[in-house]
């Protein structure tokens, strides 16, 4: 039997939560990757009850066999990039980033999940000081938000200015680059990003989006990263198209539930 030729085709793993409503976690970063044409994998960490109003039940798996579905896949299938998500606990955090150690996996997108945008709690406190021990380090892009920075720094992240003091704050723990989202200023939607390679701090802005609907844009936006750089390409550019990714995403959301609709990274595919 001759030996089977790989395919030259882009592929991402997502290490995430499920989101049952289909908005964020690994539902949102596959039509992410699908749309951004990179073939897209997942290592489930918990299951969720979840809607756009709110996450009712959250359920981590195992840690043995999020490692297990790890190990499948860089068993069968080339890993040119990952991000995590919801990670939950300890021993995930934990065994996800041994699992990122043993098989080199390279182009890691952090995204700190820590609360969603209903509120409910998606991390443990006591996880958050291993979480950014051993996972920071390994990343190549974290991508938390301005709350998110405020939990990780334990200080108020609310200014453009504290966002660009954090951005440089949080790239000390160990990632190679920062882009903490959420800051606005008059009409513009502003994100912070810090390359410590460079040591170049700059902001990317653009227009507010005039929806309501935005359930998995930070999803979105830190695996639309993932493909971009499992696709070769340069850190700040795939930054930078993500973001115009995540808001076209965000434009085409679509006006369902009661709580924030979900965004729609799936009616941009070609």
């Amino acid at each position: 039997m001759s030996e089977r030729v790989q395919p030259n085709i882009p592929v991402a793993m997502t290490i995430a939560g499920s989101d049952s409503g289909g908005g964020a976690g690994i539902q949102a970063d596959l039509k992410t990757f699908a749309a951004l044409g990179v073939y897209g994998t997942c290592a489930i960490t918990a299951i969720t009850a979840q809607n756009t109003v709110g996450v009712q039940q959250a359920y981590p798996l195992p840690p043995e066999l999020v490692a297990a579905q790890i190990d499948s896949i860089i068993s069968d299938l080339p890993c040119h990039a990952a991000k995590t998500g919801m990670l939950a606990n300890t021993a995930i955090i934990e065994v996800v980033a041994g699992r990122i150690r043993r098989h080199n996996i390279p182009h890691l997108v952090v995204d700190p999940v820590m609360v969603a945008t209903s509120g409910g709690r998606l991390l443990l406190e006591a996880a958050e000081a291993v979480y950014i021990e051993q996972l920071f380090p390994l990343a190549e892009v974290i991508t938390p938000n301005a709350a998110e920075a405020s939990v990780l720094l334990d200080r108020p992240v609310e200014s453009i200015e504290q966002m660009r003091q954090a951005a440089a704050a949080l790239c000390e723990l160990g990632p190679q680059a920062v882009v903490i989202t959420g800051g606005h200023l008059n009409d513009k939607a502003i994100d912070i990003v810090y390359d410590s390679e460079s040591d170049d701090l700059r902001e990317l802005s653009s227009p507010k989006v005039d929806s309501a609907g935005t359930h998995g844009s930070g999803c979105t936006f830190s695996s639309a990263i993932a493909a971009y750089l499992a696709k070769g390409t340069p850190r700040l550019e795939a930054i930078k198209q993500a973001k115009q990714f995540t808001m076209q995403a965000i434009a085409a959301a679509l006006p369902l539930g009661e709580g924030p609709g979900p965004v729609n990274p799936g009616r941009l595919i070609n």
